[in-house]
C-alpha cells in the first residue's frame, strides 16, 4: 500500500468518494456514510425486550451513529431512563421531560435521520396506525418526517392475531419500514414468532438493507477442512472476520455480495447471499460456477493447499500407529478463476505471510492476473488470526507496498476504495 499522498492517489481518492456518492443518488454525506455520521432516534416501549435496546445502541453508537431516545412511561419500568441517557450521553425524553420543555417532541424527530422503535409494542403500534400522540414515542412518531422503522416484540399470539396485523398493514401502506420478529423461546416460556431479533440483525438491516446497484461482489471467506477420516481433518485458525468486513463493505454501498463461505466464527449479515462449503474443491466449484456473475472476485478464504489422497471410511482406531498421511493438491482457486477472468472483472487476493512477508506477496503479484494483492500477517500481539486488527498492505499497479496496522473494516473500506469504483 502506497501510504504516500502523490498526485494520482489523491485524484483517485477523490473519484472514489464521488463514486459513492452518486450511487446513492445524491449529493448527502449521509448517503455516502451509511450509519455512519447518521443521527438515529430510538424509540423503546413496554416489552421485556426493552433491555436489549441496551445493546442496539451500543452497537449502532460503534458504527458510526449518533443515538438519542425515546421512551414511553411503560418503558421505564423494564430500564430506566437514567440508563439510557447515560448510555446515549443525552437526555431522554420521556413523559416527566415532557412539561419543562414541551416542543422536544418536535426538535427530536427534525434532528433525527431515522427513527427506529425497537422493541415495540402492539399498544404502540396501533397508536401509530391510528395516529394517536399519547406520549413521547408516539408523538415523535408523528412529528417525524423522514425513514421510519418498528420493530414488533409480543406474544406471537398477540403478533398474529389480526387487530395487530391489520395496524402492520396500515403502516405499511404508510411507508414505515416493518422489521419482522424473530421465531424462538419467548420471555413468558412459549414458542413462536414475536421474539425481538439479534441487536446486531437489527442494525444490519438499518446499514445494509435490501436494495442493490447493478454490481456484484463474489467473495470466498472462512476456511477448508479437509477430511482424514469421518472425525479428523486438516485445517486452519482463519475466523473469517476479514472476510466478513469485506462483504459488509460492499453492502453498505448497495452490491450484491455473494459470499462462499467455509466453517467460520465470524456472522455473515444475513444480507448476503450465502453458500456453504468445506473443502477446497466444493469451494472451488461453488466459485466457478458464479464467477461469470461477479463485477469483483476476493479470495478471502484460507483454503487448504492439500488434501488426504485417501478419506478413512471409518474413524482410524489409534492415530499413533498413523506413520505415513498421503496428501495430493487441492485445485488451486485463484488460478482457476484467473483463467476463467473476463475483460471488466477485477480480481483480489491475500497472502497470508509469517517470514519475508513483502518478498513473498511480490512474487506471488507478479504471477499475474491479480488486480490488487492484500498482504496481511499471521498473529501478532497486535492484531491478525482471530483478531479485529492485522498488519496489512495492497499491492497493485502502479502502487508498491507497505505495511500499516489497522482494524479489519479499515482494510476493507481502503479494498473497496481501490476496487469498488468500477
Amino acid at each position: 500500500m502506497d501510504r504516500g499522498v502523490s498526485k494520482g492517489h489523491f485524484l483517485f481518492k477523490i473519484a472514489v468518494f464521488f463514486y459513492k456518492i452518486s450511487i446513492r443518488g445524491g449529493f448527502s454525506i449521509f448517503s455516502l456514510m451509511n450509519l455512519r455520521g447518521k443521527k438515529i432516534l430510538l424509540g423503546i416501549t413496554g416489552s421485556i425486550a426493552a433491555y436489549k435496546a441496551c445493546e442496539l445502541l451500543r452497537i449502532l453508537q460503534k458504527r458510526g451513529a449518533e443515538v438519542r431516545v425515546a421512551m414511553t412511561s411503560e418503558a421505564t419500568k423494564f430500564v430506566g431512563q437514567t440508563t439510557f441517557a447515560a448510555l446515549s450521553n443525552f437526555p431522554v425524553l420521556e413523559a416527566a421531560t415532557l412539561g419543562p420543555k414541551p416542543f422536544q417532541h418536535i426538535d427530536y424527530p427534525r434532528w433525527a435521520d431515522i427513527y427506529i422503535v425497537a422493541p415495540c409494542s402492539a399498544t404502540s403500534i396501533a397508536r401509530f396506525a391510528h395516529g394517536t400522540g399519547e406520549e413521547p414515542v408516539s408523538l415523535c412518531f408523528l412529528a417525524m418526517q423522514g425513514e421510519k422503522w418498528i420493530v414488533p416484540a409480543m406474544n406471537f399470539s398477540m403478533y398474529n392475531s389480526p387487530a395487530v396485523q391489520k395496524n402492520l398493514e396500515i403502516l405499511r401502506s404508510y411507508g414505515i419500514n416493518v422489521m419482522e420478529p424473530a421465531t424462538g423461546y419467548l420471555a413468558c416460556g412459549e414458542e413462536g414468532t414475536g421474539k425481538f431479533p439479534e441487536p446486531e440483525d437489527i442494525a444490519d438491516e438499518l446499514e445494509f438493507g435490501s436494495a442493490y446497484m447493478d454490481k456484484t461482489l463474489l467473495i470466498t471467506i472462512g476456511r477448508t477442512q479437509e477430511a482424514i477420516d469421518p472425525v479428523r481433518y486438516i485445517s486452519n485458525g482463519s475466523s473469517g472476520k476479514t472476510g466478513v468486513a469485506i462483504a459488509k463493505e460492499f453492502l453498505r454501498y448497495g452490491w450484491r455480495v455473494i459470499a462462499v463461505c467455509g466453517p467460520m466464527e465470524a456472522k455473515l449479515p444475513k444480507q448476503c447471499e450465502k453458500i456453504e462449503v468445506k473443502s477446497a474443491e466444493d469451494m472451488n466449484e461453488a466459485v466457478l460456477k458464479i464467477q461469470a456473475q461477479a463485477n469483483v472476485v476476493v479470495h478471502a478464504a484460507a483454503v487448504a493447499d492439500y488434501h488426504p489422497k485417501q478419506i478413512a471410511a471409518e474413524k482410524i482406531k489409534d492415530s499413533r500407529t498413523m506413520r505415513e498421511l498421503k496428501l495430493e493438491e487441492t485445485p488451486n482457486i485463484l488460478k482457476n478463476t484467473i483463467k476463467n477472468k473476463t475483460t471488466t472483472q477485477k480480481i483480489v487476493s491475500f497472502a497470508l505471510e509469517t517470514e519475508n512477508a513483502e518478498e513473498n506477496a511480490q512474487k506471488k503479484f507478479d504471477e499475474g492476473g491479480i488486480d490488487v494483492l492484500v498482504m496481511n500477517t499471521a498473529a501478532s500481539a497486535k492484531g491478525g488470526i482471530g483478531k479485529d486488527s492485522v498488519e496489512y498492505g495492497f499491492l497493485c499497479k502502479p502502487h508498491a507496498l507497505a505495511l500499516t496496522y489497522g482494524s479489519k473494516e479499515e482494510l476493507a473500506s481502503e479494498l473497496f476504495n481501490r476496487v469498488g469504483g468500477l
